[in-house]
């Protein structure tokens, strides 16, 4: 498989999927979301995996959708290939989401946008203190993709939700694990150490009960998934042409407060 956005590899039954643009803060283009789906895909395949772990190079797990992009894509009025990245960042929470066997994330850093919304999509999520969680769609205009709305309001209820999808204020990982998104809050230093055991735990469980918990619980909770899914897709379109979304990217850019119409 040739990768150029991502790392990945497989060892003692766990495949670690690693973002691999700490130039860009781990920003999402088409290219590093077609190469997650597709080492999903080949993790779910692969009888030699049986726990993915998802983790990431850089003081900054993602911030989300690569914003160096977005500029670039309103100078050239390119909104198209916003909106391909808005299908992906849905197909992967999803494919996430479906995945027979256990997806862990393990975070460090800000944890942005799409980014926040796969953890949601992940089974378990092990943060350093150091990580904030960030729906920061509003602060360009936008609102969240990546199954965002699906996700966030059955991890912490339908008025927290609203609320850190209007206000994008950071959630610091106690918070997070307070809220339930977050399963274990760790030191930097012991990061690496503390997920490595969990991974390892995981991938020497019983894997067909893993698979039916999984199944149990897209039953009990997700069905319907595919319909939110064309109406996101379709509203993230829609606000990718508007001039608040072209406002709140020139503003980031010009780093200053974007004066939305």
């Amino acid at each position: 498989m040739n990768l150029t956005t991502i790392l990945y590899n497989v060892a003692n039954g766990i495949g670690t999927l690693t973002f691999n643009r700490p130039d860009v803060s781990n920003g999402f283009n088409v290219t590093m979301c077609n190469e997650i789906l597709s080492v999903i895909e080949a993790a779910e395949a692969d009888s030699n995996v049986r726990v993915l772990l998802i983790n990431a190079v850089g003081k900054v797990f993602s911030v989300g959708g690569d914003l160096q992009e977005m500029k670039r894509a309103v100078e050239e009025n390119d909104q198209q290939s916003l909106v391909e990245i808005a299908e992906l960042v849905m197909k992967i929470s999803f494919a996430m989401k479906r995945m027979s066997k256990p997806v862990v994330i393990s975070t460090n850093g800000a944890v942005a946008g799409a980014a926040f919304n796969m953890v949601l999509a992940a089974d378990l999520c092990i943060a350093s203190t150091n990580s904030r969680f960030i729906q920061a769609f509003v602060n360009v205009g936008l609102a969240p993709d990546a199954g965002g709305m699906f996700l966030l309001t059955r991890s912490v209820g339908i008025n927290r939700a609203m609320q850190l999808a209007m206000t994008g204020e950071a959630v610091p990982a106690d918070k997070a694990k307070e809220y339930g998104f977050v399963y274990k809050v760790v030191e930097p230093e012991a990061l690496e150490k503390q997920t490595d055991r969990l991974v390892t735990r995981l991938a020497k469980g019983p894997e067909l009960s893993y698979k039916a918990m999984k199944e149990m619980m897209w039953a009990s909770f997700f069905a319907g998934w595919e319909e939110y899914a064309e109406l996101e897709v379709q509203l993230q379109a829609s606000l990718g042409f508007s001039e608040d979304f072209k406002e709140g990217v020139r503003a980031y850019a010009e780093r200053r407060r974007p004066k939305f119409g």
